[in-house]
């Protein structure tokens, strides 16, 4: 199916505009993609290390992670995924998936076929070079997070996380008054960040009682952006972001 047409928009469209400034032809082109939409539960992968699939996915809704687990069942999450994202795109020319996909909510998930994405990119070079800087960038965010949690304390840690997250759900348009969903729970934060829930925790209430941030449920607010950023040593140049709102 062809994912219906929200305002002349989907997340796709969305997203590729931040990059290339879509035409109305490259625009309507990704509307009418076609793709098999999937809702897919909290906690569930989507693809698994070692599959060979012949498909990649667009998250339409929700949030997910790309992570690896060790050999006693030790999980790192690399990178989590907002709605636009397209995680596991190298797919399309690595055979065997070096790493998992799954959801950490409810997400709305589109599955397109390798072979329309290879004939899309070879009838529209500039797209085609639009997901091929997507690929470019999420090298980039795990460089960062590698630094980030090879040498940077737990509370420097957490608060570079959550400036990346702020500025990322920004771009994608998920943020209302410094106030953005925050859907990660003190186990899959520990999992990132690659220490204990326990700590977790701590830095999450060394925050709150610095007057960094609020966490109500599922909703993260930013009180004191500009020492958050400075306490994380936070630089949003590694995401490359062409509109960049970092300072809204």
């Amino acid at each position: 199916m062809a994912l219906s047409n929200h305002g002349h928009s989907t997340p796709l469209t969305q997203k590729l505009d931040n990059i290339i400034n879509l035409t109305d032809d490259e625009r309507s082109v990704l509307i009418n993609l076609p793709m098999q939409v999937q809702t897919i539960t909290a906690d569930q992968d989507i693809v698994r290390e070692g599959d060979r699939p012949a498909r990649s996915c667009v998250i339409l809704d929700g949030y997910a992670v790309t992570y690896k687990t060790t050999g006693d069942g030790k999980r790192q999450i690399h990178a989590f995924h907002i709605r636009g994202d397209v995680p596991d795109l190298q797919s399309l020319h690595l055979t065997v998936l070096d790493n998992s996909l799954s959801t950490i909510t409810t997400c709305i998930v589109g599955f397109i076929q390798h072979e329309v994405v290879r004939d899309l990119c070879r009838r529209y070079p500039r797209i085609g070079e639009a997901l091929w800087r997507e690929t470019l960038i999420d090298a980039s965010i795990f460089r960062e997070w590698m630094t980030n949690v090879g040498r940077r304390e737990a509370y420097d840690r957490m608060s570079h996380l959550l400036c990346e997250w702020m500025t990322r759900l920004r771009t994608a348009g998920l943020v209302q008054d410094h106030t953005c969903d925050m859907p990660m729970t003190q186990q899959e934060l520990a999992d990132a960040m690659g220490v204990t829930p326990v700590h977790v925790n701590r830095v999450l209430q060394e925050l709150r009682g610095d007057g960094l941030i609020e966490l109500k449920g599922n909703k993260l607010t930013i009180l004191d952006w500009e020492q958050l950023k400075a306490v994380g040593d936070f630089d949003p140049t590694y995401l490359h972001l062409v509109r960049e709102q970092a300072a809204a």
